[in-house]
């Protein structure tokens, strides 16, 4: 970690962004692999992967800010809520 800067790069914070790149990139093989027709969700609106994609990670934000304001337990706890999200949401909406 580099003392003083605006944001500690750990091993989390780089795990999290490379995770985010990654996901981007596969995101646009399947786009371009395989073409999609948006589809109509739990919440009667059309969606695509890559919306889907962004509700998934903007929710995850949210839950991985309410586990730090509203539990004493470890952050990497989040992640199990997180993906079982990110599950109903590819699935449902």
């Amino acid at each position: 970690m580099i003392a003083g800067g605006w944001m500690a790069w750990s091993f989390p914070v780089a795990l999290f962004f490379w995770t985010i790149a990654c996901l981007l990139i596969l995101f646009t093989v399947l786009a371009f692999k395989f073409p999609e027709t948006p589809r109509l969700g739990a919440l009667r609106i059309e969606t695509t992967r890559g919306d889907r994609l962004f509700i998934t990670l903007l929710g995850s934000a949210f839950i991985n800010l309410a586990w730090l304001g509203l539990s004493d337990a470890a952050q990497w706890g989040a992640v199990v809520p997180c993906l079982i999200y990110a599950f109903a949401v590819f699935r449902w909406l």
